[in-house]
């Protein structure tokens, strides 16, 4: 489903456009060949032979012709904590704060679908630090103290420079999470490209603590991946630093396509070895493709 990434703000009710997001996106999966998975966000799972069918939704079954049972929050055990980069970089492009729009709806979808599968969710924010962290629970009212939290952030607008530590923050994290989880980050991953070791590092101590990790690379593709701008002067500003590099593109285009792509393919490389789902978002797609991921993930992990 598409939402203009400039009139979300106009939203006063983050809960409802979630809500609305999520409803359109399940209604698409009825229309395509991966109708099974709405069913199973819808609070059901596949009936397995010998139980009870007392819990069968026969209606899901006319339907479908795919015999679900209904689900009850005691037989949930899925925990996910989602943390979202809040760095000064996540507030481009700077008209619609594109990144962490985009990441902040994705993110409220996602909590959406969690808790109406009774799984338990927790929202973490950072930059070169943990900004705010929620507890990890599963009931509505949790669910709105999430999204209360997540609306703050989408109405907050980048006021100072803050710098991505994202290595220091996953070992935190790595670090505060006890339980088995499935971890969801949300960041453009601009930290130290020379140094993309110490990020997978990170990854890497999630992996061994046991969690499953899927990583949302979220970018403006067009610009900061193709870097697609008309030839004439700019002043390029690094939102993190401040500093300023007055040029033409034709300039640096050549350069910066090399080090970008390689920094990335080298991330999702090492990602793929890892066992982490890599996932690159276009700010300009759809959210269809966050809440596939999401799902696909979460088939994996019942």
């Amino acid at each position: 489903m598409k939402i203009d990434l400039q009139k979300i703000k106009e939203f006063s009710n983050l809960e409802l456009l979630a809500r609305q997001l999520v409803e359109g996106f399940i209604t698409g999966l009825h229309k395509s060949p991966y109708h099974g998975f709405s069913v199973e966000f819808a609070e059901h799972r596949l009936y397995n032979t010998g139980e009870s069918t007392k819990d069968i939704d026969w209606k899901v079954y006319a339907r479908t012709d795919k015999v679900f049972s209904k689900r009850y929050e005691e037989e949930t055990n899925l925990r996910c904590t989602i943390l979202i980069d809040n760095s000064s970089s996540m507030y481009y492009p700077k008209e619609n704060n594109g990144k962490i729009t985009f990441s902040v709806m994705s993110a409220a979808a996602i909590a959406f679908m969690l808790q109406r599968q009774r799984d338990a969710i927790g929202v973490t924010t950072f930059s070169d630090q943990i900004e705010s962290q929620t507890q990890v629970k599963s009931t509505h009212s949790h669910l709105h103290k999430i999204l209360i939290l997540l609306e703050q952030l989408l109405q907050s607008t980048e006021k100072q420079k803050k710098k991505t530590k994202i290595p220091e923050v996953l070992h935190q994290i790595a670090n505060k999470i006890h339980k088995r989880s499935l971890v969801i980050i949300f960041s453009d991953m601009f930290d130290n490209v020379e140094q993309v070791q110490e990020l997978i590092n990170g990854l890497h101590h999630l992996k061994y603590n046991n969690h499953e990790v899927l990583l949302f690379h979220v970018i403006d593709k067009k610009t900061e991946f193709d870097f697609e701008f008309e030839e004439r002067p700019y002043n390029f500003i690094d939102l993190e630093t401040k500093e300023e590099l007055k040029l033409h593109p034709s300039q640096i285009r050549d350069h910066y396509l090399e080090k970008v792509n390689s920094y990335f393919q080298d991330l999702a490389m090492k990602c793929g070895q890892l066992k982490i789902d890599f996932i690159p978002a276009d700010i300009n797609d759809d959210f269809d493709k966050v809440l596939y991921a999401y799902l696909i993930k979460r088939g994996k992990m019942n």
